[in-house]
C-alpha cells in the first residue's frame, strides 16, 4: 500500500498566489508565522481575532479587526491561522470562515526543529510508507494519509474529515481499558486525563501512578485528585534516565523541557514502578521517544497498553511506532485524531496482540 500524498505547500501556496494575506489570532504562533511568511516575500496585510476579543488592541503594530472589517479593507484574501482550538464554536466559525475565504493553517511543531513540507514528507516517505502500511486498521491509515495531507498543505479539510468525537471509542474499542488498570500518566498536567479515565472506568482501577514536571500544574494535580486511593503523584519529567533537565516552566499544557528556564527531575518509567504496568499514556512535549527509552524494561515485561501522542515532533509520526515494534513487534498501532485544528491530538494507540 502506497501513501496517495500530492499536497501543495502551505507556505508555497500563499507566495504563489499572491493575495492579501491576514492572520487570524494573536500571540506567539501569530508572530512566528509572521517570520515565517516574511522569510519566503509574503507580508501580512492585517490581523483580525473573533468579534468577541476585539477590544481596539494592536498587534505588531497593526490594529487587531474583526473578520468583517477585514473582509471590507481587504476583500478577496487568504486568512491564515495563528492559534489552537478543540472548542466546537470555535471550530464552526473557522469552518465557516473556510467557506468564504481561503484558510490555511500551517504546521508548526511544538518540539523540535524544521516545517513538515511535502519535501520532508518525500525525504522520509520510506518511513512513513513502512508505518502506514503496518497500522492496524483501514480507519488508522485513513486517518494517518489525512493528517500528513494536512501538515503539508495547512487545509483544514483534511482535518476535518478525520475527527475522532470523543475517547470512549478508543478505551473501548481499542484499549479496552478495564476497572483493573495499573496506569501511569507521564504529563498528567492537572489531572484531566486521570478523570478521563475515572469517568470510563467507573472510578475504578488498580493503581495510578503520574509525573508532571511542572510545580503549578502539579499542585492543581495534587489538589484535583486528593483523596484517590493507590495513587502516586511525583513532580518529574519523563525521561530515558534519571537526572536534572532545564524546563521552561509555563503552568499550562505548553510547559516544556528547554535550554532555558530553571530545572527539574527527570525520572524514566522504569525506576518508578516498584510493579508493572497494564497502561502507559505520554503526552509529554516532545519527550516522547525519550520516555519510551525510559520505560524499555516496562513495555518489554508487562506489553502495556500504549496511548503515545504524535503531534510535537515532525518524525513522531513514524519514529514513535518504529520504536514501540523495535521493543516487541506483535503491537497492533492505531492512528486516530481527536477534534483539535491543527494537527494536535493526534495519537498513536497501541495493544499488544500476546495480551488479546
Amino acid at each position: 500500500m502506497k501513501l496517495n500524498i500530492n499536497e501543495e505547500d502551505c507556505r508555497a501556496r500563499l507566495a504563489r498566489e499572491k493575495k492579501p494575506v491576514a492572520v487570524y489570532g494573536m500571540g506567539d504562533a501569530a508572530e512566528r508565522i509572521t517570520a515565517e511568511l516574511a522569510d519566503i516575500g509574503v507580508e501580512v496585510s492585517e490581523y483580525f481575532a473573533s468579534d468577541d476579543f476585539v477590544r481596539g488592541q494592536s498587534f505588531l503594530g497593526k490594529r487587531v479587526l474583526t473578520y468583517g472589517e477585514a473582509c471590507e479593507r481587504l476583500g478577496d484574501f487568504n486568512c491564515v491561522l495563528a492559534f489552537a482550538t478543540h472548542i466546537d464554536g470555535v471550530i464552526e466559525n473557522i469552518e465557516r470562515i473556510s467557506r468564504e475565504r481561503t484558510l490555511l493553517a500551517p504546521d508548526m511543531p511544538v518540539a523540535g526543529g524544521g516545517i513538515f513540507t511535502g519535501k520532508y514528507f518525500e525525504e522520509n516517505r520510506a518511513r512513513f510508507e513502512a508505518v502506514y502500511e503496518r497500522l492496524a486498521d483501514d480507519e488508522s491509515r485513513r486517518v494517518y494519509e489525512s493528517v500528513i495531507r494536512f501538515k503539508i498543505s495547512g487545509d483544514i479539510k483534511h482535518l476535518m474529515s478525520c475527527f475522532t468525537r470523543g475517547k470512549s471509542e478508543i478505551y473501548s474499542d481499542i484499549l479496552h481499558l478495564s476497572q483493573s488498570e495499573d496506569i501511569v500518566d507521564a504529563g498528567a498536567y492537572d489531572g484531566d486525563t486521570i478523570r478521563e479515565f475515572m469517568r470510563f472506568t467507573g472510578g475504578k482501577y488498580s493503581s495510578i501512578t503520574a509525573l508532571e514536571p511542572d510545580r503549578k500544574n502539579f499542585k492543581k494535580l495534587c489538589r484535583n485528585t486528593a483523596g484517590m486511593k493507590n495513587l502516586t503523584l511525583i513532580n518529574a519529567a519523563a525521561w530515558n534516565e534519571c537526572g536534572r533537565l532545564s524546563f521552561e516552566q509555563r503552568s499550562g499544557r505548553s510547559s516544556r523541557l528547554s535550554g532555558v528556564g530553571g530545572e527539574t527531575e527527570a525520572l524514566s518509567i522504569d525506576s518508578v514502578l516498584s510493579g508493572g504496568a497494564s497502561f502507559i499514556k505520554m503526552d509529554v512535549e516532545g519527550a516522547e521517544m525519550r520516555a519510551l527509552c525510559g520505560c524499555e524494561k516496562t513495555i518489554r515485561q508487562y506489553l502495556p497498553k500504549l496511548y503515545i501522542c504524535a503531534y510535537h515532533r515532525n518524525e513522531d509520526m513514524f519514529a514513535l511506532p518504529e520504536k514501540i515494534w523495535s521493543l516487541d513487534g506483535d503491537y497492533s498501532v492505531y492512528f486516530r485524531h481527536s477534534v483539535y485544528i491543527p494537527a494536535w491530538e493526534s495519537n498513536f494507540y497501541c495493544v499488544n496482540k500476546k495480551q488479546g
